[in-house]
């Protein structure tokens, strides 16, 4: 299969069609245009259904000035997400520290080059979200913290020459000393997930328990609109309706069947809006002043 069309920081995967005209004693004719190439990934293979979990721990501070280590642990359901998902990770952050330390998570796009026996590879940010502030002695938790993956090139993993990659990172940042970073692998595909696992049973169960509450508030048998005649009045009606046009000879002036024509409603709807009252209340005219500097 053809790889997925690609254009990337040292390179690119593209695709034409080229038609030539051929004729003879003058030089031949020539056109081409850009063809997109898209090689589609299921991520519902099962491969890309595992969870994937990372945790570690860092202790802050160097030598004998010591002032406690910071854990992480972090979980996503499954390894494989299209564009326009938003990921849901599950985090638990322990802060043992003296400092004030901040949880971050982003996915990275890694390109790797490969030609003439040489690898170049350039790395970027594509998506992140910033947890809040955990003090020292404390401890936070994502349950389910969702990030959204944005419009980016699928992964290419098959391809001799240039791959594509993603991986979500979730990291502290942890003032006068390196960040403590675990990253998970991720694919982005194009065919998106239907249906859910046995894995997402948990998920799925939380969901319904949040959606619960519109069993409550919507009514088995939802209430009628109102009547059009119990909201305009009589008078109102009379003034809108037209005269009723005389009857007429069905055998003589209709020219097509008669189940053709739509039976008249009782009630009009209602008149066309206006900016102009037709009924302006009396009001007391008020003559322009000038005055004269």
């Amino acid at each position: 299969p053809l790889v997925t069309s690609f254009t990337g920081k040292y390179g690119s995967i593209q695709y034409y069609v080229k038609a030539v005209l051929e004729r003879p004693a003058v030089p031949d004719q020539s056109v081409q245009t850009e063809l997109q190439v898209i090689s589609h990934i299921d991520v519902s293979s099962p491969a890309l259904l595992t969870p994937v979990l990372r945790s570690q721990e860092k202790m802050v501070g160097c030598w004998f000035f010591t002032s406690g280590p910071v854990s992480l642990s972090a979980k996503i359901e499954r390894k494989g997400y299209c564009n326009g998902e938003a990921i849901p990770i599950y985090a638990e952050i322990e802060n043992c520290s003296s400092r004030l330390i901040v949880p971050k998570a982003a996915i990275f796009q890694t390109q790797t080059y490969l030609a003439s026996g040489k690898t170049k590879t350039f790395r970027q940010m594509v998506a992140n979200v910033r947890g809040n502030h955990i003090a020292s002695g404390s401890t936070d938790t994502w349950n389910g913290k969702t990030l959204k993956i944005p419009p980016v090139s699928p992964s290419i993993l098959d391809c001799c020459i240039i791959r594509v990659e993603y991986s979500l990172a979730v990291y502290i940042h942890i003032p006068g000393a390196k960040k403590l970073m675990i990253e998970m692998p991720l694919v982005i595909g194009t065919i998106p997930c239907i249906g859910f696992s046995s894995r997402n049973s948990s998920i799925t169960s939380q969901f319904s328990m949040d959606m619960s509450w519109l069993a409550l508030t919507m009514p088995e048998h939802p209430e009628a609109p109102p009547n059009y005649a119990d909201v305009v009045s009589e008078e109102e009606f009379s003034r809108h309706v037209p005269a009723y046009p005389p009857p007429i000879d069905c055998e003589e002036q209709l020219c097509c069947p008669v189940f053709a024509y739509i039976q008249e409603f009782r009630f009009q709807p209602p008149p066309l809006y206006s900016e102009i009252d037709p009924h302006p209340t009396d009001v007391e005219e008020v003559q322009p002043v000038s005055f004269m500097l």
